[in-house]
């Protein structure tokens, strides 16, 4: 085959390279100039180091060493996951015009397709619940679990959780119990540990690699918002994703997510979920469905070492803090401006993504210890894991027909809503949430997302003053809106 004879042409262009080389390195050895000792001087020849002596084996326990029984365990609970939906094909681009289609609908317009794709799941209770990553399903209108043993089961959702990149599925097992995996503490894995990633890579079948943990508490790597991955040189591909990484002891220490890669294919930096933000979405599938996160109530940077030399620290780290929301946990807590947080409940802390997600892994209720340094003292701080509240009132509305922004949809802003909308918690104000197609504000280029600041110089601070100031006013208006980091002005007549 020609595969078969490229690799061996590949092998044999290595040998001779090998080869080669060696032959170099003999080469310019010998053509070194010898130095020739005096006729009258007898040279002491040299003693050669003592080499330890090659034995086969005695014992026949020695021969046998594997990884065989440990797998065999933890690889029943490992599925592979089939998902399946239907998209539109696009015809050609008039047959997709809304005009177009106001009067002859979708019948010139392109067939259904069936779409599908592949991933990994772990099961984690004996009923048939399944986790994996919300990449791995998302928009999927079947979705089937095939086992180790090949037996197939129907999955449903019922939590998918994209913030997090992970997906929590029920299987209609018919009470069957199923083999599990059991959660480490992830806050325990260390780089250097050995671990295994399970999964079924481009689709071949349930596949083991081997390595160890690279790294721990990788941040910014831009795939979630809550990001403090395991990097792992274990071999991770396309398909491996929603797998298992497993640790000596048959634990599970994360779900495998990520590869970064050139090629496509694995280069030994993988990247899995921590066992700890695993657990706490499985627990909140398992108790209604809905993920409650704490609240922090305050915003940071990271501390470079620019900055922490002109902090006075004597080496960069932590997150310096530049806001807090006024009444927040963080508030309450006695955080200020201009703290430095330095760990949470012991665990280092040397970015904002790392902060929020150490806090994304803990249960609303209690609290949190932050040790921080104040004016170069450093001194712990007991903050309250409370869920964001939903103050004011997020009087969600559609702006009527006589608006000059008519079709936008607007709310009040809260730290709830924020976290919804992933929008920086300490915003305030009113904040547009959707916007209909073809409508005036669709088309005086409104976005969802977008803040309303002011109108004609006056703070717009609710859902009932925006109202107020486009019924009182008929004339020229200028308006205000925070869209990202930038504030953009526009004028509009009534």
């Amino acid at each position: 085959m020609g595969w078969m004879k490229g690799w061996r042409m590949l092998l044999a262009a290595v040998g001779i390279a090998t080869v080669a080389g060696g032959v170099a390195l003999v080469h310019a050895e010998d053509a070194a100039p010898r130095a020739t000792a005096p006729a009258t001087a007898a040279p002491t020849p040299l003693a050669p180091a003592p080499r330890a002596a090659k034995v086969v084996p005695q014992d026949p326990s020695f021969l046998n060493y594997s990884y065989a029984p440990l797998i065999k365990k933890v690889a029943p609970a490992v599925v592979n996951i089939y998902t399946t939906r239907m998209v539109r094909n696009a015809g050609p681009l008039i047959f997709n015009d809304p005009f177009f289609q106001q009067f002859f609908g979708d019948r010139f317009g392109g067939q259904p397709q069936e779409q599908r794709s592949l991933g990994s799941g772990v099961i984690v209770r004996p009923n048939g619940i399944v986790v994996t990553n919300h990449h791995v399903i998302d928009g999927a209108d079947e979705i089937v679990v095939v086992l180790n043993d090949r037996r197939e089961f129907k999955a449903k959702v019922v939590v998918d959780d994209e913030r997090s990149d992970l997906a929590v599925l029920k299987l209609d097992t018919d009470s069957t119990s199923l083999p599990t995996l059991q959660f480490r503490d992830s806050d325990s894995i260390e780089v250097g540990d050995v671990v295994f990633a399970i999964g079924n890579p481009f689709g071949v079948g349930q596949t083991v690699t081997h390595g160890i943990v690279s790294a721990v508490a990788r941040t910014q790597m831009g795939i979630s918002d809550y990001e403090f991955f395991i990097q792992t040189d274990a071999a991770i591909n396309p398909g491996n994703s929603g797998g298992a990484l497993v640790g000596l002891d048959g634990k599970l220490f994360g779900i495998n997510t990520m590869i970064l890669s050139r090629s496509g294919g694995s280069q030994g930096v993988g990247f899995a979920i921590p066992a700890n933000m695993v657990a706490r979405v499985v627990d909140a599938a398992l108790n209604g469905g809905k993920i409650i996160r704490p609240w922090f109530g305050a915003t940071g940077q990271e501390i470079t070492a620019d900055l922490a030399d002109s902090l006075g620290l004597d080496r960069p780290g932590g997150v310096l803090i530049n806001g807090v929301y006024k009444g927040g946990p963080a508030d309450r807590a006695g955080l200020k401006v201009g703290d430095i947080v330095l760990e949470l409940d012991g665990r280092q802390v040397d970015s904002p993504a790392a902060l929020v997600s150490l806090l994304a892994v803990r249960k609303v209720g209690g609290e949190a210890s932050l040790h921080v340094i104040r004016d170069h003292k450093e001194m712990t701080l007991k903050v309250p894991l409370v869920a964001a509240p939903e103050v004011p009132k997020r009087d969600e509305t559609v702006l009527p027909a006589h608006h000059i922004f008519a079709g936008a949809k607007v709310a009040n802003l809260s730290p709830a809503l924020a976290e919804e909308l992933r929008v920086d918690a300490m915003e305030k104000g009113v904040i547009v949430t959707a916007i209909q197609r073809g409508s005036p504000a669709a088309q005086r280029g409104l976005r969802p997302g977008d803040i309303f600041v002011s109108i004609n110089g006056k703070p717009v601070k609710s859902v009932a003053e925006l109202n107020a100031v486009w019924g009182d006013y008929a004339g020229e208006m200028t308006v205000k809106v925070k869209r990202g980091d930038e504030v953009i002005t526009g004028v509009f007549r009534q």
